[in-house]
């Protein structure tokens, strides 16, 4: 089928087992945000000004602080555990269209798995799929249905902080590899206004457009309102990536600015394509022959977020934060299928598919930080107690559709229908969640021990809608726990350690009709940061292993209906390195190695490597701006990306090549030639250069890497 890897197995399961559930909605987690508030000349310019609120720091290219780490507003150095931060001003160097996109050069990050999908931002972490319990929006758990996966604008973010390993401790249900944490573009003190237009390959056309400052000229009433508008092809015949984006914010604070509210909404319309990518072989060999069809193809999806962040500082000591967010998200997919070549080798049978896939949430966190002080020891006390809604509906249909001719390729020149029906599949899923957790960051001199624990209730209720009596209730009740220790060396070195855990629900039934019990997770790291004070420079080291059990594999003894089994288990162990620079003026870099060894240790193919993640990756991007002499405001972006060989599939009897992609970037600031002209900048951005359209298998699917890429913006801030 024409679907991204996660979204075929639901389907999958879903037909095959018949009356059983389907794999129900997804937990697509909207992960509680650190809110960003730039710091630096680097940053600043690039986003703006300073928004208000938040939780990253950024000089540049360079994180120096994330909330997502801790909840709290704490120096990097201090959180014990791999933190990477992809800031504002990288988003713009690099022109990023997807979040996907935007991860492709931090370390121990796999983007592009499923290779180009414009319809699903699909990312691993330290070897583990994160899409489903690992996305974060503002600090908040964003849930969505098996399709109807929530979309983020990267133009709409002040960046992206990504924490990795298990981070059950602070957020609850969450896949081991971690959580990616977006941050959303925040009212500015400092008046800003900018507009930019961009065209590019497969008529690509977008206009921008970002405002904010003080309302009224009222310095505690602030404004930002955000939003796109695009109409674009893509390198698929049955795929289009049309997006209108709409972000408004406001901000109310006090003169003292002791008491802080922020609104924050946002509707986002999209049109990708139901049918994406090649037929592949029973034999899992890619062809050259697109799934979709212009007929029937489009994947359309409305969402909107509305909500708020209030804190009140009632002293230096005690301070209470309340971060609410309700939510939906509705998808429709048509899509079209091959399904295999006919015995005349000169046409194709089909089939044709609609989902529909409705969710709505709601997610609310309380949080109470205190700093207090036992003897030497100071104390950053947070306690915190989290509820998370969701209500989902998915349903399903299918029809026939027309052979394809394979010698004209006649797509989009036959008539094909959507079902009659969308009960072939049909569930409805209610999950809640209450969070309690508590965390200590002590610290003596240059000492800092963090502890924290939570205990989790989350209670899953799947309804058959065509069966009333094969409805499944899941309770999972589950504790987790971290604990990790730093020291802080006055030369800008910090060594730490930690121990931490992760749980997430395990949709389905055994044989039995008992449901499936919470996969769990824990991992044991040890790492470096380097961060000086004299220079913009991060420096982080890590090495790490993760245990996950209680994984889904085949039932050896009911396999004639496609049962499953809770026996199986992966290790995943590693190594990662990274750097962050703003060496001198004008010159950012961003370096990263990963190396992921994650195989099966019980269940099936034990032993095996997991297929699609390289154990090797390694990325560089730079990017210089000349700030004096005759070519002062030319600017230059080089980045290349390589990926180590890594499994086909499961069983590790095929494999897919290691590649070199190469992106590029240059870009001219007006200014630099005529004062009349600043704020004016031109730029060109073009993603895998030299076209690299290598195959990517996983098990039975095949994908392509997305070919060359190029978009030309124009930007006019005032």
């Amino acid at each position: 089928m024409p679907l991204t890897r996660p979204s075929i197995r639901s389907a999958r399961r879903v037909a095959l087992l018949a009356g059983a559930v389907m794999a129900g909605p997804a937990l697509a987690q909207d992960v509680v945000l650190d809110t960003v508030v730039v710091d630096g000349a680097g940053s600043g310019a690039a986003s703006g000004g300073v928004g208000v609120g938040g939780g990253i720091s950024t000089e540049g290219y360079v994180g120096r602080e994330a909330r997502v780490g801790t909840k709290t507003d704490t120096d990097l150095r201090k959180v014990p555990q791999a933190v990477s931060v992809i800031s504002r001003e990288e988003l713009d160097d690099r022109n990023v269209q997807t979040l996907v996109e935007a991860a492709r050069y931090t370390a121990g990050v796999r983007a592009g798995t499923f290779g180009f999908d414009p319809a699903f931002d699909t990312l691993f972490i330290r070897g583990f799929n994160v899409a489903n319990t690992g996305y974060y929006r503002d600090g908040l758990r964003s849930l969505g249905g098996s399709f109807a996966y929530f979309r983020n604008e990267p133009y709409g973010l002040e960046g992206v902080s990504i924490l990795k390993g298990p981070s059950s401790v602070l957020y609850g249900a969450s896949a081991p590899g971690g959580i990616v944490n977006l941050v959303t573009k925040r009212p500015t003190d400092a008046p800003f206004r900018e507009v930019v237009g961009q065209i590019g390959t497969d008529s690509h056309y977008q206009a921008n457009f970002d405002a904010s400052g003080p309302l009224g000229g009222n310095d505690n009433v602030l404004y930002r309102i955000t939003g796109i508008e695009r109409s674009a092809d893509t390198e698929f015949v049955a795929a289009r990536d049309d997006r209108t984006y709409i972000a408004p914010a406001f901000t109310l604070r006090s003169d003292d600015r002791n008491t802080q509210f922020t609104f924050l909404g946002e509707y986002t319309d999209t049109k990708s394509g139901g049918g994406r990518g090649f037929f592949t072989t029973p034999d899992a060999r890619i062809t050259g022959i697109e799934q979709g069809d212009p007929a029937f193809r489009d994947l359309d999806q409305t969402q909107g977020r509305v909500g708020y962040e209030f804190e009140h500082r009632f002293n230096d000591t005690l301070t209470v934060r309340q971060n609410l967010r309700y939510q939906t998200i509705a998808t429709d997919m048509r899509f079209v299928s091959v399904l295999g070549i006919n015995p005349d080798g000169l046409s194709a049978s089909r089939s044709a598919g609609e989902i529909l896939d409705d969710a709505k949430g709601f997610a609310v966190d309380n949080q109470i930080e205190g700093k207090f002080e036992t003897g030497a020891v100071g104390h950053t006390l947070l306690g915190g107690l989290d509820y998370t809604y969701f209500d989902g509906q998915y349903r399903y249909g299918g029809s026939s559709a027309p052979d394809l001719d394979l010698v004209t390729r006649n797509y989009g020149q036959q008539p094909i229908f959507a079902p009659t029906s969308h009960n072939l599949v049909n569930t409805t899923t209610h999950q809640s969640q209450i969070g309690l957790y508590l965390q200590d960051q002590a610290e003596y001199e240059r000492l800092v021990l963090t502890v924290g624990g939570r205990y989790d209730w989350l209670d899953t209720d799947t309804f058959n809608n065509n069966d009333p009596d094969a409805t499944v209730r899941a309770e999972d009740r589950n504790f987790s726990g971290r604990v990790g220790l730093s020291y802080l060396f006055n030369n800008g070195i910090t060594p730490y350690a930690n121990y931490s855990t992760s749980f997430a629900p395990t949709v389905g039934t055994a044989f039995d009709g008992s449901a499936f019990d919470p996969t769990e997770g824990e991992q044991v790291e040890v790492g470096v940061k380097y961060a000086p004070e004299w220079i913009a420079l991060t420096v982080d080291a890590a090495l790490f292993r993760i245990e996950q059990n209680n994984l889904l594999v085949t039932d050896p003894v009911n396999t004639s209906s496609f049962f499953q089994v809770q026996t199986g288990a992966v290790r995943s162990q590693g190594f990662e390195l990274q750097a962050n620079a703003a060496l001198t003026d004008g010159l950012s870099l961003v370096a990263a190695y990963s190396y992921t060894d994650i195989a099966f240790t019980e269940g099936e193919n034990v032993g095996n490597q997991v297929a699609g993640i390289p154990e090797h990756q390694f990325s560089l991007w730079g990017n210089y701006e000349v700030s004096s002499g005759v070519a002062e405001g030319l600017g230059f972006g080089v980045g290349s990306r390589f990926l180590g060989a890594n499994a086909a599939n499961d069983t590790n009897t095929r494999e897919n090549d290691s590649r070199i992609l190469i992106d590029a970037a240059i870009s001219y600031d007006f200014g630099a030639a005529n004062p009349k002209l600043e704020g004016v900048r031109a730029q060109i951005n073009a993603n895998n250069l030299f076209d690299n359209r290598a195959a990517l298998c996983n098990n039975a699917y095949c994908y392509r890497e997305q070919g060359r890429d190029v978009i030309g913006s124009l930007r006019f801030r005032f």
